[in-house]
């Protein structure tokens, strides 16, 4: 895992990587299965993550190391915790397994606070490559388990590592704050967890808020009956003239005639969804399972 940003660098904002987030999710949902991804239901308490002074250092790590091999389902895995100094923030030596070495950079030594946050990543990486789910490219690779760490509820530690102040500031990761929050939010959303009150960090907070927002966006797009009035009314013009407006989220398919089918993302899992254009009507994901309410 590389570190994003410390000590003064910016840090990139916004939503430069939502397409891949997305398709890390979709892929998630398709490897695991509705049932498999509800395993994961319950985060990672704080409380089993929370890394004090008086512990002794390689103890805790290897404490919050095993704390989160259990909550991603992986119990018959060994993570190994050494500190090292190294350019990145943490890195993971993966092999056939059931060890794995973990080094974190020597400066966690004394920032013990985000150390789960680096292993949550690191964790995530060896349950990727236990599953065989891999995106094309390095960065591609990252942003998947960064996503998939987060959906599946050890990740929230690396958007709380995310801290500002009058001299320094961190971030963990290749999602920016608001990716993180967006992703939370996601998960969130999904499982009825209300994750605000594990923040210490009030940017990370922030972050999650604005990602809320993005999220809930996801609920009230066109055909879903949840979609507000102008945004009904621009698919009902599309509809009419049987192309989609740049940049709407869903398409059209003709069947050799009028407009047969309208196309857009589940908002739970954002599998490509195909439904009739025949007015109200109720679709249901192929992947997630989750039913939609529609006017088409």
């Amino acid at each position: 895992m590389a570190e994003s940003s410390r000590t003064g660098s910016p840090v990139a904002r916004g939503y430069p990587h939502l397409h891949t987030v997305r398709a890390a999710i979709t892929a998630l949902h398709r490897r695991l299965g509705a049932e498999g991804v509800r395993a994961y239901a319950s985060s990672l308490p704080a409380a089993e993550v929370a890394f004090t002074d008086a512990e002794e250092l390689y103890a805790g790590a290897q404490r919050i190391a095993r704390a989160t091999v259990l909550h991603l389902r992986l119990p018959d895995a060994r993570v190994i915790v050494g500190f090292r100094r190294t350019e990145h923030a943490a890195t993971v030596e993966l092999g056939a397994g059931p060890e794995y070495f973990v080094e974190l950079n020597d400066r966690f030594r004394s920032h013990r606070r985000d150390v789960g946050a680096a292993l949550a990543h690191e964790v995530t990486h060896v349950l990727l490559h236990r599953l065989g789910l891999e995106f094309t490219g390095e960065r591609e690779n990252e942003i998947l388990t960064d996503t998939v760490a987060v959906y599946l509820g050890a990740g929230w530690l690396l958007l709380d590592a995310y801290r500002q102040d009058a001299l320094t500031r961190q971030k963990l990761g290749y999602l920016t704050p608001e990716e993180f929050g967006y992703v939370l939010a996601k998960r969130s959303l999904a499982f009825g967890e209300d994750p605000s009150p594990w923040f210490t960090s009030p940017q990370a907070y922030q972050a999650y808020t604005e990602g809320r927002s993005r999220a809930l966006r996801d609920l009230r797009v066109p055909p879903l009956r949840a979609a507000g009035a102008m945004g009904r009314a621009r698919y009902a013009r599309d509809r009419h003239r049987g192309a989609a407006a740049s940049g709407a989220p869903y398409a059209f398919e003709g069947g050799g005639g009028p407009v047969a089918r309208v196309l857009f993302d589940c908002p739970v899992c954002h599998q490509r969804l195909r439904v009739p254009v025949r007015g109200p009507v109720r679709a249901r994901c192929g992947v997630c399972g989750t039913q939609w309410e529609c006017d088409t």
